[in-house]
């Protein structure tokens, strides 16, 4: 029987960790660091940090694991694979260069424009003078991309002159250094690609998702690492979903191959639908949070073998369910995402039955994060499961918060 090590601690890990135990191969799940929200049988915690890369690996051979799969993006763009890798260690995921898709927004920018891939008109700035010329010239709204990993939140959209102005010069006054690309807003509708990619380029795609970044409804206040999804999102057309395909994901992945970088692991592609067609908004090297919570449960077949297929360059049998919609809601800390208040009791599964729910920021029964669980929920249409997702989170005795129009954009879709 098999054991697997899952790399990360939040709701996305989580997720990972339930459906590989669907696997009857499957009997352990490690997970590395986890949290104590994860306590489903066969599933284990290990508290060793997802970027002590040394004390992963060595976790790997300890254990005799099977099969690792990173689910967070930072030991991705340290480089993990290629540690595991050199000790013959079976992981899924990109090498340290190709995980540039996400720890560089300038790398993606270039290789964009190098193949000539459909995306917003940017310039990668490194002084405020520069800066502040490119504002002048693409006018607004504006993009404002941070080079590194910023853990989702990275993104600054301003439509006021004097307010962008002022981000510029309060970003280069703290860090004269910075890299930050610069784009043009584009129009469109929003969704999410994710492509797992094996070896010798085999790649098969599950299905849409669509997240609400915002914190508050009617899609209000900052920005957070996401406040829900749903999946698969029906109103885009197949024949959108293939454009996007073989327009944006596939020149991708072959790009990196011609670059010598081949890509291997879970490539999520976010999708603006424009009048012009679908363009690249970003890339990212692993499945996104809370997307992951409502696309993973749809996975009907055996995940492990899905995953094993591919690191071996065999197209796999997939088997993804086709007739529900999932609704995820995060629930979230009072505070979040500027100043997230610590100590409040996390509802457990037992409250609800039946109850899908992914646990991320808990430590000893109460809230130790911004993020704290997805509440999952699944119907024949998209109004019907958001109904029960909130009917569900209205039965949980919590404090938590969340946003109460998750899903909003599928069922205006069903109602019109």
């Amino acid at each position: 029987m098999k054991k697997v090590l899952i790399i990360g601690s939040g709701a996305r890990e989580h997720a990972l960790a339930q459906t590989f135990l669907r696997s009857e191969q499957v009997t352990t799940v490690i997970v590395a660091p986890g949290n104590d929200g994860m306590t489903d049988a066969g599933l284990e915690c290990v508290t060793i940090s997802a970027t002590n890369l040394l004390g992963l690996r060595d976790l790997a051979i300890s254990e005799s694991v099977d099969l690792t799969f990173v689910g967070n993006e930072e030991p991705l763009t340290l480089g993990i694979v290629d540690i595991f890798e050199a000790a013959e260690l079976p992981i899924f995921g990109p090498s340290k260069v190709a995980a540039q898709l996400e720890g560089s927004k300038s790398f993606t920018k270039n290789l964009l424009q190098k193949y000539a891939i459909p995306t917003a008109k940017s310039v990668t700035v490194e002084t405020l003078e520069h800066a502040t010329e490119i504002l002048q010239a693409f006018g607004l709204p504006i993009v404002f991309k941070l080079d590194g990993l910023a853990l989702g939140k990275g993104v600054t959209i301003l439509t006021d002159p004097i307010v962008a102005s002022t981000y510029l010069t309060d970003l280069y006054t703290k860090d004269p250094a910075t890299k930050l690309v610069i784009e043009e807003y584009l129009e469109g509708v929003e969704f999410s690609i994710f492509s797992l990619v094996g070896k010798n380029g085999i790649v098969t795609h599950a299905p849409l998702a669509q997240d609400h970044k915002r914190r508050f409804d009617q899609n209000r206040g900052p920005n957070t690492g996401g406040m829900g999804a749903y999946s698969p999102v029906r109103w885009i057309s197949d024949d959108i979903k293939n454009r996007a395909i073989t327009e944006l994901v596939e020149p991708a992945i072959s790009a990196l191959t011609k670059e010598g970088t081949p890509f291997a692991g879970v490539l999520y592609t976010g999708v603006m639908l424009t009048q012009e067609g679908p363009k690249v908004i970003e890339f990212n090297v692993r499945f996104g949070d809370p997307e992951a919570q409502v696309v993973l449960p749809q996975y009907s077949g055996d995940f492990y073998d899905l995953i094993s297929q591919l690191m071996i360059g065999q197209t796999p049998t997939v088997r993804w369910q086709n007739t529900d919609v999932y609704v995820g809601v995060v629930l979230v800390a009072a505070g979040y995402p500027q100043a997230p208040v610590k100590g409040a009791v996390v509802p457990t599964v037992d409250a609800v039955t039946p109850l899908i729910i992914n646990f991320a920021g808990v430590k000893n029964g109460v809230a130790n994060g911004g993020r704290v669980a997805t509440v999952v929920a699944h119907d024949i249409s998209a109004t019907l499961a958001q109904k029960s997702v909130y009917n569900k989170i209205n039965l949980l005795d919590t404090s938590l918060e969340y946003r109460h129009d998750i899903a909003y954009q599928a069922v205006n879709h069903e109602e019109n």
